[in-house]
Order: C-alpha cells, then structure tokens, then sequence
C-alpha cells in the first residue's frame, strides 16, 4: 500500500491488520514499514469480566450502601 493510499484509507487498514492481515506500507515503491496485529495480550485485555474473580467479594448489601445517607441528602 503506497502512503498515500495509507493515510486515506488508515482506519480501513487497521480492521484489516486486526483480523490477522499484515500490511506493507511503501514510498515511491519501497516498502518502509509494516503493520502487524498484536499477539493476543492485547484481545485478553479486552475481555476483562472477571478479571478480578476470587481476588474480591461484593457485600450482599452492595445496591443499598449509603441509601439511608442519600435519602437524607434530599429530605
């Protein structure tokens, strides 16, 4: 893909790069960089529900926390 064509269509290359495609960008017909999808860290990241299973817990009471407070704040 030539720059000029890169710099038009940027958006259209990175959905192409993120489905696994490589991508070669070129000046006056030389390539001089390349555009590579991440290694899958990145799609981990993500789906991140959970992330935190085990390491915390929620009080059952969790919804009504500070209810009583907040009800004061516009009686």
């Amino acid at each position: 893909v030539n720059v000029h064509d890169a710099k038009t269509h940027f958006s259209r290359l990175l959905e192409r790069v993120a489905s696994g495609e490589t991508v070669v960008i070129a000046k006056s017909g030389i390539p001089v960089a390349r555009l590579t999808p991440l290694d899958s860290p990145t799609s981990a990241a993500r789906s991140r529900t959970g992330f935190l299973a085990g390491r915390v817990t929620v009080p059952d009471d969790f919804d009504r926390m500070g209810a009583d407070e907040i009800e004061q704040s516009f009686s």
